[in-house]
């Protein structure tokens, strides 16, 4: 199970969230290059950046922290979402050093441009899905649609995602553990291999969705844990590649 640590970016700093809500940002570092050298001494083989202004944008608006990360990850993959709603945004983003794109506002707007793109970049496109009280929210999370998360993700099924990043909004950035019953649902209806976020805050929960490995959980991501120091990284990764 892969471990990714996420930055989430917010006027080019690192800062995380509270249940997705922008006025409750604690930054963490200001220069995202620093804070990526140092997921990388302890060992992490994957990053997860999320553009927070740009989900509530459209577009992309942190990228020169975006390239600076990209810069200092080297040969370690990126998966990066926020803003990105367009084959043009699609493209620039694979072209300029990130391996894996999220999409989430355009996968309920536009589910037939995600499947264009599954077609014309094989295995380099994501799906977020990002849930409230079981529906999808979109657009930074500042709406919540009548799509159940399910039906979503079932329109993906077979086209080629990489795989679903499913999030419980009422755990994000909580450290109340994540929603493993949900995740576990999810998992076991796909096909498509289904990354947990949202809520993670020890390694006791680490150990809880590893547990459920075999239902196609394949990753979790993790944040405020990591860099509260909840979570020390050489020990969940350990538990996770174990």
């Amino acid at each position: 199970m892969i471990l990714f640590p996420a930055i989430d970016l917010k006027e080019g700093a690192c800062v995380r969230l509270l249940r997705g809500e922008m006025d409750t940002a604690t930054t963490y570092n200001s220069d995202p290059a620093d804070q990526v050298r140092r997921f990388l001494e302890a060992g992490c083989q994957w990053l997860h950046v999320v553009d927070l202004d740009g989900a509530f944008a459209g577009k992309s608006v942190n990228g020169a922290a975006v390239e600076a990360i990209v810069q200092a990850a080297g040969s370690v993959p990126v998966q990066l979402g926020g803003g990105i709603r367009d084959e043009a945004g699609i493209e620039y983003w694979l072209g300029h050093g990130i391996n894996r794109v999220i999409l989430g506002t355009i996968a309920l707007r536009d589910p037939e441009l995600v499947k264009r793109a599954c077609a014309r970049w094989p295995g380099r496109i994501v799906v977020g899905i990002d849930a409230k009280a079981g529906k999808v929210a979109v657009t930074g999370w500042s709406e919540t649609s009548t799509m159940k998360a399910l039906d979503l993700a079932l329109k993906f099924e077979a086209t080629g995602v990489a795989a679903i990043v499913f999030t419980d909004i009422s755990r994000d950035g909580t450290l109340q553990g994540p929603n493993v019953e949900s995740t576990v649902d999810l998992a076991f209806q796909l096909t498509t291999p289904v990354i947990a976020s949202g809520g993670v805050s020890s390694l006791e929960d680490l150990k809880a969705l590893k547990a459920h490995e075999g239902s196609g959980i394949v990753g979790v991501i993790s944040g405020r844990a990591i860099y509260d120091g909840r979570i020390k990284l050489t020990e969940a990764l350990k538990l996770l590649q174990g």
